[in-house]
């Protein structure tokens, strides 16, 4: 499906549902709204889902991994081979994110969206790499598209096997490069700002990141009405698969989790694309990358946890599936106030 075809498709969340996943939280024997952001994301996953009787049993991370040709310019701790070996880590829950999915009950699918070599992963790939960024575009106009694409088809794909929760991450070495500068444009910021020691950089490792970054944009002049453009000057494959996964939750009205930095980034490109695929996402963790909070307030979402994580690959997203599950069960399982005989409990002005 195109994404044309895709946009089309997105639409508002159902009020109906909404309003009437209140009324049962309302009527629970507890003090009206006391679990918080827990009772919001009940509410909104019936909105997403169009009904109250919200499940979110079967939930899958999708893990969008691809190399950077910036790497070149020596702006990251290790090489572009580990970004090969942690994708394919994922199969054998050797990765973190792999072994939080099996903690969580999670099924993970790790994507080859554009690794510089053959792999045992899924292969969807673009390219083999991007290009250098800070020497040409990243990538064509055309290959942003497709990956968008790419995107969309997983999301549409796990909406038929049966998946009722998507999660987003990613990996690529060289990432946290790629998304900084997209950051740096679709903010209005500079990159000193946003740009962060990703891997562990050194000060000296950093101050080239932050300068390579000046250089790509200043060459290319990414246009930040046009958030395609920004994504295939300075982007990466990765993120035009998170791009298109959120777009594609958002047609087939499944919640997606953000990740962190990195997914915040390819959240707030896809909001740019179309801002209603916002209404769609649910925020997991504040990375401790330096435009976390700027990113998050440019999406309008508070996350629901702070746990100085930054280790990418849908890590944060998925510690936040216990919480989903625990606020899940209150809501179908607690007693009313009438089932408890106890006087309902009234907003006070």
């Amino acid at each position: 499906m195109t994404l044309e075809e895709i946009l089309r498709q997105i639409q508002p969340l159902d009020k109906q549902a909404i309003d009437a996943a209140w009324k049962h939280w309302d009527s629970i024997a507890k003090p009206l709204r006391s679990l918080g952001k827990l009772e919001q994301v009940v509410v909104q996953a019936a909105g997403i889902q169009r009904t109250p009787k919200v499940d979110l049993t079967r939930k899958a991370l999708i893990v969008l991994c691809a190399d950077n040709g910036v790497v070149e310019e020596g702006v990251t701790q290790t090489g572009q081979e580990v970004t090969a070996q942690v994708a394919e880590n994922f199969l054998q829950e050797k990765a973190t994110a792999g072994i939080l999915c099996r903690k969580t009950g999670a099924d993970i699918f790790p994507v080859d969206m554009g690794i510089y070599r053959d792999t045992c992963i899924r292969n969807c790939k673009i390219a083999y790499g991007t290009k250098n960024m800070a020497k040409e575009p990243a990538m064509t106009r055309e290959q942003a598209i497709q990956g968008i694409e790419t995107g969309i088809m997983l999301a549409l794909e796990k909406k038929k096997e049966g998946y009722q929760l998507l999660a987003t991450g990613e990996m690529g070495i060289g990432n946290t490069t790629t998304s900084s500068a997209m950051a740096s444009v679709l903010l209005h910021r500079e990159p000193e700002e946003v740009t962060g020691r990703g891997a562990g950089l050194s000060t000296a490792g950093l101050n080239k990141k932050v300068e390579t970054i000046k250089k790509a944009i200043a060459m290319h002049k990414p246009d930040p009405e046009d958030p395609i453009d920004v994504l295939a000057k300075v982007g990466g494959f990765d993120i035009a698969g998170m791009i298109g996964v959120y777009l594609g939750g958002a047609a087939a009205h499944m919640p997606v989790v953000i990740d962190g930095f990195i997914s915040c980034v390819a959240a707030l490109t896809a909001m740019r694309i179309c801002s209603t695929a916002g209404d769609y996402m649910i925020a997991s963790h504040v990375s401790k990358e330096p435009a976390a909070v700027m990113l998050l307030d440019a999406i309008g979402k508070e996350a629901f946890l702070t746990c100085g994580m930054c280790l990418g690959e849908g890590s944060g997203a998925v510690a936040l599936f216990p919480l989903l599950d625990m606020g899940l069960e209150v809501y179908r399982k607690m007693a009313t106030f009438e089932e408890n005989d106890i006087e309902t409990y009234v907003p006070l002005d």
